[in-house]
């Protein structure tokens, strides 16, 4: 499937903003199953400084610098990507039961490196909390394979969590969304990691889109889709060999395919926000956050010019 994605981000200051440093994550990534084909970055009013080093775990991020007085600044996004079912290798070992999986990330003195035991340790939005282990342990019956147990997890909180963006702020606590049982996919994606990391197994936060399909006989609407956000859980290979990465959605109770894009992975979303800065002046701001994804044959031409916050990861910082 070939996609094209915009992603815009307006902000408004008042006072203006008289400098300003900012951080982007907005180029997708190359995986196994998605080829960037194309992707472009505008910014309004143009930096004096602009560009983009890879971070630590492969993300494109692009830096920029604003030093003229302004009072907007207007960050475009456009991508192509080619995208494709996600399949697994045949290497990885699906029927590992879970308890297996943990022991081989316990500390054990001059045991072989595994890069992905990075991601069983808490994180600024992903702390280790019993309430985790107690709301995973339905999904985690002894003997399970890590995958399934996944699986079921992912289902059981599609079914158990209301989707409200008026319930949880960007710094909401994962445990707090997981008492109410509301929230946005960022706050399922940390609560589905927390359980993995407090039973002691790798999971990781992935940011991107979905393709969204408008209702029967209704046009696709310019901006009207959102950023998404995701869980990548660790599958180790057999024999010790290397392992992979399987992607579970607990916001829609499925796996991603070739309808989704990926953006950035991280350990939570302090890893992977879309735009993050640091101003000078600007007291106050307001944001607006625009997102079209659609297959290229359907690109509508225009971008948003209107458009409220977004529901889910698009809490950016200022």
């Amino acid at each position: 499937m070939l996609l094209h994605v915009t992603h815009e981000t307006r902000y408004e200051y008042a006072p203006p903003v008289e400098t300003a440093q900012h951080l982007a994550h907005l180029k997708p990534l190359a995986t196994g199953s998605q080829r960037l084909v194309s992707h472009t970055l505008a910014i309004d009013p143009p930096p004096a400084q602009r560009g983009e080093l890879p971070d630590v775990y492969g993300n494109t991020r692009a830096f920029f610098a604003l030093e003229a007085t302004h009072d907007r600044l207007v960050v475009t996004a456009e991508s192509v990507v080619e995208t494709s079912v996600p399949v697994l290798s045949d290497a990885i070992a699906r029927d590992l039961p879970w308890e297996t999986v943990r022991e081989r990330f316990r500390f054990r003195k001059d045991a072989t490196f595994d890069a992905a035991s990075e991601f069983v340790f808490p994180s600024p939005y992903v702390p280790r909390h019993d309430d985790f282990a107690a709301y995973a342990r339905a999904s985690f019956a002894p003997g399970r394979p890590t995958f399934d147990a996944a699986m079921d997890l992912t289902e059981r909180m599609y079914r158990d969590f209301d989707y409200d963006a008026d319930s949880t702020e960007i710094n909401t606590p994962a445990v707090e969304a997981l008492a109410q049982r509301k929230g946005v996919c960022q706050d399922f994606a940390h609560i589905m990691i927390a359980c993995f990391r407090t039973l002691g197994l790798p999971a990781r936060y992935v940011s991107g889109y979905l393709l969204t399909q408008p209702p029967p006989g209704q046009p696709r609407l310019v901006g009207a889709d959102a950023s998404h956000a995701w869980v990548s859980v660790y599958l180790p290979g057999e024999d010790d060999g290397p392992g992979g990465w399987a992607d579970f959605d607990p916001t829609n109770g499925r796996q991603p395919g070739e309808d989704y894009v990926t953006l950035a992975i991280g350990r939570d979303y302090s890893d992977v926000s879309p735009m993050r800065g640091v101003l000078h002046g600007g007291a106050r701001h307001t944001l607006s956050v625009g997102v079209t994804v659609q297959p290229v044959g359907e690109v509508i031409e225009g971008l948003p010019r209107t458009q409220t916050q977004s529901p889910s990861q698009d809490k950016e910082s200022p």
